[in-house]
């Protein structure tokens, strides 16, 4: 619905991209649910789905686009999954060059690799405008995600812990300075017995490096990777604006 308020003609892509996964049972549990993706596309106002095999997106020869991540892919994400970013860049610049749109969306609960596409826009003067959508979240706060879809009703409830830490972080952001407030969210979701944490990071919104003090940014934001059970779930939350 956000493409709607951008464009008169909406595509959405339906690809499970083989080249950012890290590990091949990922790849193989990724959930896959094309029936009823569609029937949601349909209901938002979609014109058309693309909905490409693997041969389509990387025919026999293509020539691969990168970028200059300029530590980007160095942090949290690219840290954790090295070469993750390389198949986002490769996937995405293979989308824009085949649909080759005027906007496109993107959703900020993967915000790195939100940083990493508008990198990628800007390297390659690709003539689109990068519009970032906002998390939605289930009635408990958990940012919904396909992968949500793996968890058991007990899970699901228990992983709501996420969003209820970034936003106690927030709230401490007056009293504590950014590591403190990092240490507190560590602490938080180490106490729990449900989370098995990855990783928790305080960042600047633009840079995605470490800030020491609050005035040294715009924006930042809580970054935080967590497992329940088999089931790796990402989210993240602006905590201070300047």
């Amino acid at each position: 619905t956000k493409a709607l308020e951008h464009a008169d003609v909406v595509v959405a892509s339906i690809f499970v991209n083989p080249t950012q996964f890290n590990e091949a049972s990922d790849l193989e549990n990724y959930p896959r649910t094309i029936e009823a993706d569609l029937v949601k596309l349909e209901a938002s106002g979609c014109h058309v789905a693309f909905m490409p095999d693997v041969e389509e997106i990387y025919p026999e020869g293509h020539k691969t686009k990168t970028i200059e991540y300029e530590g980007l892919d160095l942090v949290m994400e690219g840290a954790e999954r090295p070469g993750h970013f390389d198949g986002v860049v490769e996937v995405v610049a293979r989308l824009f060059d085949i649909i080759q749109p005027d906007v496109a969306c993107f959703g900020e609960k993967d915000f790195q690799q939100l940083a990493i596409i508008r990198k990628l826009v800007d390297e390659h003067d690709y003539a689109i405008d990068i519009i970032p959508c906002p998390i939605v979240r289930e009635p408990h706060g958990l940012a919904m995600s396909s992968r949500n879809e793996r968890l058991t009703e007990e899970q699901r409830q228990r992983a709501a812990i996420l969003y209820e830490t970034l936003q106690e972080m927030k709230n401490l952001v007056d009293i504590m300075n950014p590591d403190e407030v990092e240490q507190w969210g560590r602490d938080a979701l180490n106490s729990s017995e449900y989370a098995e944490l990855e990783y928790i990071q305080v960042a600047d919104s633009q840079t995605l490096k470490t800030i020491f003090r609050w005035h040294e940014c715009d924006s930042a934001r809580a970054f935080v990777v967590a497992r329940f059970g088999e089931v790796r779930l990402i989210d993240n939350l602006e905590i201070f604006r300047a």
